[in-house]
């Protein structure tokens, strides 16, 4: 039996809103996690501005890290927001 341990990530993730506006959230499963949203059971704001698309997502080894990066990265205005999102790829679909 394989007893590999697998790390687990938790990602931040930056998407747009169907109004143009930005959100930041973080989570284990990113796609899961827009899929949520996307069906009316995410965030109160993303119930009422869907459909949702993903921005970017960027990985993090702990989910404290991950937190304090979806804090930084909330304080952040929107364009800032985008210029990091357009200098860090996203992920691959396979990676989220």
């Amino acid at each position: 039996m394989d007893q590999t341990v697998r790390a687990e990530h938790y990602y931040v993730y930056l998407a747009c809103c169907a109004n143009g506006t930005l959100y930041v959230g973080s989570t284990r499963n990113v796609e899961q996690r827009i899929a949520v949203h996307n069906a009316g059971r995410g965030g109160r704001y993303t119930r009422s501005n869907r459909p949702l698309s993903l921005v970017a997502a960027w990985p993090f080894n702990s989910k404290a890290e991950a937190l304090r990066a979806e804090r930084a990265l909330k304080r952040l205005s929107p364009s800032h927001k985008l210029a990091l999102a357009e200098s860090i790829s996203p992920l691959e679909e396979e990676e989220v």
